[in-house]
C-alpha cells in the first residue's frame, strides 16, 4: 500500500467514509468488523487530552542547549567551541562552572555514549526542576529520516535503498518536513492527521486544532481546519465591532458582503471561513470568559502569551465540549549563525519561563496527566564553531514535558561528541538516530492513536523497526 493510501484508509476514516455512504444510502461494508468499531470509540473517553506543539524557528543550537558536563566530554565540547583556557567561557562554549546548577543525574541513572553526563543550558533552570521531579524527559538525537541511514550510506549514492528527506539544511523545507513530514508546500501535518481522527469526539469538532502562533501545517489536517486564537482570544473582524460612519446600516451591509454564498469556489470558501470565525468567536470568548488562572505568564514574553492562551483554552475545555486538542505555539530567532553566545540564552531563557509557568498551570486546571507539551525546531546545528555562532545542522535534542511523561530521563541514543565519528555528517552535524515519526508515534499513541493507524498519521513508521521512545 502507499503512503497515500495509508493516509486515506486508517481504520478510523474507513468508519467516517463508511458512515457517509449510510447516510446516502448505501450498505455498510461487511468488512468494518467489530474490533474496527472498538478502534473507532478510542476518542469517545470521558477523559480530556492535549498536545502542545512549542517550536523554535530558525533551528535551536543542541549544543548549548543539552550540553555535555562530564570533564572528558566537557572538554572535547569546550577545544571544538573555541572555549577558555582553565574550562572558562570562550568562543561559543559556556565555562564549566556556569553548568554545575542545571547538571543532570537521572534517578538510578541513565548509561549514555562515551560516559557522558549532560547539564542544560543555565537559562533552563526550570527546566532542571522538572527534569529532577520527572516530569521533563530529553529526547536525544532526534529529526527527520525516512528509512535509518548510516554515514556511509548518507555519503554514498543509493537513494532508492537509502532516501533522505528533501532539502536537508534548509529552514523551510525542514520546518515543514518536522511539522509534516513533507517539504515546503505541505498541507497536512501530522498533529492535523491525528486531529483528523479525534475530532469525531468533540462536540465542537473546529476546536480540535489550535494554532496561536498564525499559520502553522503542523495544525491542519485533511478535515480537522486549523483554528487560529490570538493571545487575546478568539479574533475579530475588526470593521464588524462598530458601525463605520456610525451607521448600523453600512456595518450589516459589509456583514453581508463578506458572508454570503458564491458561485465562485474560492470566494465561497472565503465565506465559509468568515462566516465560521464569526459564529464561534462569541462562544470562545464567553467560554474563556470563565477561567480565571491565579498562574502568572510574564506579560513581556510573547511565547508565554501563547501558552497562557492554550491554557485558559484547556480550562474552558468543558464549555466548549472538547475532549481532543492539538495546539501549536512558537517562537523565533534561533538561526544563530553569529552572536549566538548573546542571543540564544535569551531565547532560552524564554522557553523556560513559558513553558514551566505552563506546566504549573496544567497543575492548577487538575490536566497536568492530561497535557503533554514538547518542543521542535527546524534542525539541529554545527557542534564546530564559525567563530560567532553554529550553522544548519539535522538532529537535535529535544524536550518532552508533563505529568504523564516518564521523566528524568534520557532517551535514544547519545551523540559522540565529535566532528568526525560516524553519528554525524560533517561538523558535528547530527545524523539523527531516532526519526521524528519515531518521536511522534510515542505522543500519538498516548494521545489514542490505535497501532494501526500510526501508518496514516506517520507514514515512514513503518520503516523503523526499533520500538518507539518510552517516554510516556
Amino acid at each position: 500500500m502507499t503512503a497515500r493510501a495509508a493516509n486515506l484508509w486508517t481504520r478510523r476514516l474507513l468508519l467516517q467514509r463508511a458512515v457517509q455512504l449510510g447516510a446516502m444510502g448505501a450498505a455498510w461494508p461487511l468488512a468494518v468488523n467489530l474490533a474496527a468499531i472498538g478502534e473507532a470509540a478510542a476518542f469517545d473517553a470521558t477523559d480530556y487530552k492535549a498536545l502542545v506543539c512549542v517550536f523554535l524557528y530558525g533551528g535551536n543550537d543542541y549544543a548549548n542547549t543539552v550540553i555535555p558536563y562530564d570533564l572528558p566530554n566537557y572538554d572535547l565540547y569546550s577545544a571544538i567551541r573555541g572555549g577558555g583556557a582553565g574550562r572558562t567561557r570562550g568562543g561559543i562554549a559556556y565555562g564549566h562552572d556556569e553548568l554545575t546548577a542545571t547538571a543532570l543525574t537521572p534517578p538510578g541513572g541513565n548509561s549514555l555514549t562515551d560516559g557522558l553526563q549532560y547539564a542544560l543550558t543555565p537559562e533552563l533552570g526550570g527546566f532542571k526542576t522538572l527534569f529532577d521531579v520527572g516530569k521533563l524527559a530529553v529526547q536525544l538525537n532526534v529529526g527527520p529520516l525516512i528509512v535509518p541511514v548510516t554515514r556511509a550510506q548518507y555519503e554514498g549514492s543509493n537513494r532508492t535503498l537509502y532516501p533522505l528527506p528533501p532539502k536537508l539544511f534548509s529552514h523551510n523545507d525542514q520546518q515543514s518536513i518536522w511539522q509534516a513530514l513533507g517539504s515546503e508546500g505541505s498541507t497536512v501535518g501530522w498533529g492535523g492527521r491525528i486531529g483528523d481522527l479525534a475530532m469525531s469526539g468533540n462536540g465542537n469538532a473546529l476546536l480540535t486544532c489550535i494554532s496561536a502562533a498564525g499559520n502553522a501545517v503542523f495544525v491542519a489536517g485533511r478535515n480537522a481546519l486549523q483554528y487560529q486564537i490570538s493571545p487575546d482570544g478568539a479574533i475579530r473582524i475588526n470593521a464588524l465591532q462598530a458601525s463605520p460612519y456610525g451607521l448600523d446600516s453600512v456595518r450589516d451591509a459589509l456583514a453581508a458582503l463578506i458572508t454570503r454564498t458564491s458561485a465562485q469556489s474560492l470566494e465561497d470558501e472565503y465565506a465559509v471561513v468568515t462566516r465560521r470565525s464569526i459564529q464561534l468567536e462569541g462562544g470562545v470568548n464567553a467560554a474563556l470568559a470563565g477561567v480565571n488562572l491565579n498562574t502568572v505568564f510574564d506579560s513581556n514574553n510573547p511565547l508565554a502569551a501563547q501558552m497562557r492562551i492554550v491554557a485558559r483554552l484547556i480550562g474552558a475545555r468543558a464549555a466548549l465540549g472538547v475532549k481532543r486538542q492539538v495546539f501549536f505555539v512558537s517562537i523565533g530567532g534561533f538561526d544563530n549563525h553569529d552572536f549566538l553566545m548573546q542571543n540564544h540564552p535569551g531565547l532560552m531563557t524564554q522557553v523556560n519561563d513559558a513553558m514551566s509557568t505552563f506546566y504549573q498551570a496544567t497543575v492548577e486546571l487538575g490536566v497536568v496527566n492530561s497535557v503533554t507539551a514538547f518542543t521542535a525546531s527546524d534542525f539541529g546545528r554545527t557542534l564546530s564553531s564559525n567563530s560567532d555562532g553554529s550553522d544548519h545542522g539535522w538532529g537535535s535534542h529535544h524536550f518532552v514535558v508533563g505529568g504523564a511523561v516518564n521523566g528524568g530521563r534520557f532517551y535514544g541514543t547519545a551523540p559522540h561528541v565529535s566532528v568526525d565519528t560516524d553519528d554525524q555528517v560533517g561538523q558535528g552535524r547530527l545524523l539523527p538516530s531516532t526519526s521524528v515519526d519515531q518521536f511522534a508515534a510515542t505522543l500519538a499513541g498516548w494521545f489514542g492513536v490505535s497501532a494501526g493507524e500510526l501508518p496514516g498519521v506517520l507514514p515512514n513508521i513503518g520503516n523503523f523497526a526499533s520500538g518507539n521512545p518510552a517516554f510516556l
